[in-house]
């Protein structure tokens, strides 16, 4: 459990996005944070990549694929 202190002005914010009657402002910010874990995650891959790229040998060839059938 976290405890949080925001100012009036956020959290009239907060209330605007996630009122009370619809979802639960707890679940609203548990969902803000795992989705900007998710966007660090994602810029840290694309930072890694564009440090280290991947060379053409190290590339899948999906040139020659086969079509996929059901």
């Amino acid at each position: 459990s976290i405890s949080i202190q925001i100012d009036e002005r956020l959290l009239k914010a907060l209330y605007k996005v996630a009122p009370a009657a619809k979802r639960h402002r707890a679940e609203f910010i548990r969902q803000a944070v795992r989705e900007a874990i998710r966007k660090r995650e994602r810029e840290a891959i694309r930072e890694a990549y564009r440090l280290q790229p991947v060379s053409a040998g190290e590339a899948d060839d999906w040139a020659n694929a086969e079509e996929w059938k059901r």
